[in-house]
């Protein structure tokens, strides 16, 4: 949510700062705005709206010349979307210049105390406050801007990602986080500001990623100085070489992020168990996995957090865990588990899922848990992210960007680390015979060539979505393992094409939703062969016999399923427990094309953000 992008150097800002705020548009953004300092003349222009309508305007309003420049994708939280609440902020005396991604909770009786002293605000944001709060504590302590940040910081309560400098010192920019990403990147005399590092990534591979509570002071020709803002106490920045490359945030000829991202999931799921899955010798090896075996192995049950699409990855992980190797699950809303009080000991073992790795539910329910004694365990994407630091240990999904804000590959690759996980335990526990563990091994190896093959019925895909692409409702039905491939197909179709979706258990049909059936209701069922095939059949000649227009995932060959459906998708056959790699995809491309030809901008839903980094 909201993208920060910032630089001080050599160069001119404006090109840096505008293709920057164009590669954080997948974070998901209502409004945008740009700042730069020539030396002499401050200039800013922002506006409701894209990143294009701010270039239009800028380019006609404002003189673009200038080294030192900080810009900012704005998703609105206090204060509807509007050009003056877009970012960035001026202070009151117009030095001050300042653009945050967060939430200043206690921002009303602050703003209060500023209006006593004489202060005004043109906007209803929090971030104005917080930049003549800055401004207020340097003029109060006569203290240089890098301290009045850190004073002004230890008043506030929320979460942020702040970017401030001074006109009247143009040459040095403030930075600071708690709860909200920041990268700098380290470049020959320059500096790069941004909430990920794919703004600079090619003008440098060097990044510093923020702690929580810490601040840096960026000046030209010098090094970066990170501080604590609670205690003022200095910390040695680590430079960390980027693995990310421009080809893998590009479109590289595709129409859409989203529909590059689905065909990249073969090479996605493959990157995920390369190395860590040798099948001839039988050998799973994640070290974050096997430097904790003990921890998995004596636990009382796992309990997984996580939010959106990584909630239901968490609830294949619960078939696939409960299945292999006996130990309770349970699957939580990482929003709700805070709030509820939850039950943890030592015992318990709290596996985490988040794409981005900033998800700032989960983040708190992973501060909850490990204040209980539970040990916690991260699957995420992004290297070097909060989740990534903040957990005991942990995997990587390998998946490379995600741009698209629905997201696909994430799914498949968090299932696939998830599957490996449950399988090494369940080896060392013994709770799998060694021909089924080895079956299972095997089968997996092959996914990402059956995912391949799933890809070649996009054309017939496409044409069964022209037929439903004005439709106002959608059911998505299945049993067991495919259960949450259902939730998870409605809730791609609700991200991007705006139709009401609803996922349900095949079985839960007449408990309620059956009431809904008609010839205008159209019912996605994922309906393989291997699960609970027959009772799937049954909940069919249901729908069929009520005039529901039934699209089918099946199995090759399947000619019973072809008698009731009115389309039919065929995929490979595979084992039950790894279905879901495989049923997901059509399902993905399905709600890509109704999406498209509604009109929808596939990447950017409305409303939605790719990493939700506030509650």
């Amino acid at each position: 949510m909201c993208g920060i992008v910032g630089y001080i150097g050599h160069r001119q800002a404006y090109p840096i700062i505008m293709k920057g705020l164009q590669r954080l548009e997948y974070r998901g953004y209502d409004s945008a705005g740009i700042a730069l300092y020539d030396g002499k003349n401050l200039n800013l222009s922002k506006t409701k709206g894209k990143v294009a309508d701010l270039k239009t305007r800028l380019e006609q309003e404002i003189p673009t010349t200038g080294t030192l420049g900080i810009g900012h994708t704005r998703w609105a939280t206090h204060g509807e979307p509007n050009d003056v609440n877009s970012h960035p902020h001026y202070s009151n005396s117009g030095n001050l210049v300042i653009i945050h991604n967060g939430i200043i909770e206690n921002y009303e009786p602050l703003k209060k105390e500023l209006i006593k002293r004489g202060y005004t605000f043109t906007s209803d944001t929090d971030t104005e406050v917080l930049v003549n709060l800055i401004e207020e504590v340097k003029k109060s302590t006569g203290e240089k801007l890098g301290k009045s940040v850190q004073i002004a910081l230890n008043q506030v309560v929320g979460a942020y990602a702040i970017a401030v400098f001074d006109k009247t010192k143009p040459d040095e920019i403030i930075v600071a986080r708690l709860g909200s990403p920041l990268a700098i990147g380290v470049g020959e005399d320059e500096f790069f500001i941004a909430s990920d590092a794919s703004p600079f990534i090619e003008y440098t591979n060097n990044a510093i990623y923020l702690e929580d509570e810490e601040m840096a002071i960026i000046r030209r020709g010098r090094e970066v100085r990170i501080r604590k803002i609670k205690d003022d106490s200095l910390v040695s920045p680590y430079i960390q070489e980027l693995q990310l490359n421009l080809e893998q945030i590009e479109k590289g000829g595709y129409e859409h992020f989203m529909l590059k991202e689905i065909y990249e999931q073969p090479h996605a799921i493959l990157d995920t168990y390369r190395g860590r899955l040798n099948t001839e010798h039988g050998i799973i090896k994640m070290a974050g996995v096997e430097d904790n075996l003990q921890k998995f192995l004596n636990a009382n049950r796992i309990i997984i957090v996580a939010c959106g699409t990584s909630w239901h990855a968490g609830l294949v992980a619960e078939y696939l865990f409960e299945d292999f190797t006996r130990i309770p699950v349970e699957v939580e809303y990482a929003s709700e588990f805070r709030y509820r009080n939850p039950i943890i000991t030592k015992n318990d073992v709290v596996i985490a899922i988040s794409q981005s790795g900033e998800t700032a539910d989960t983040l708190a329910a992973i501060k909850l848990a490990k204040e209980q004694g539970a040990f916690v365990f991260g699957v995420c994407n992004v290297v070097g992210s909060s989740i990534a630091r903040e957990t005991h240990a942990g995997a990587y999904t390998h998946a490379g960007p995600e741009i698209g804000v629905a997201s696909t590959k994430a799914f498949t690759t968090q299932i696939t680390v998830l599957t490996l996980i449950a399988l090494r335990i369940a080896n060392a526990k013994g709770s799998l015979s060694k021909s089924e563990y080895f079956n299972i091994l095997t089968e997996l190896e092959t996914i990402p060539a059956k995912v391949e093959k799933v890809l070649r019925t996009d054309p017939h895909v496409k044409a069964i979505a022209s037929l439903f692409k004005d439709a106002t409702n959608f059911l998505y039905l299945g049993r067991g393992y495919n259960f949450p491939v259902a939730l998870e197909g409605a809730l791609k179709l609700k991200e991007i094409s705006y139709i009401h979706a609803e996922g349900y258990p095949a079985a839960e049909m007449k408990h309620g939703p059956i009431a809904l059936i008609d010839e205008q209701m159209p019912v996605a069922f994922i309906a393989t062969k291997k699960g609970h095939y027959d009772k799937v059949i049954s909940n069919m000649q249901e729908i069929k016999s009520r005039k529901g227009k039934i699209i089918a995932i099946v199995t090759e060959g399947d000619t019973t399923t072809k008698d009731i459906a009115d389309f039919t998708i065929e995929i490979p056959e595979t084992s039950e427990a790894l279905a879901p790699l495989i049923t997901t995809i059509p399902l993905q491309l399905l709600s890509y094309h109704i999406a498209v030809m509604r009109g929808c901008n596939v990447d950017q839903p409305r409303n939605l953000a790719k990493s939700v980094t506030v509650e």
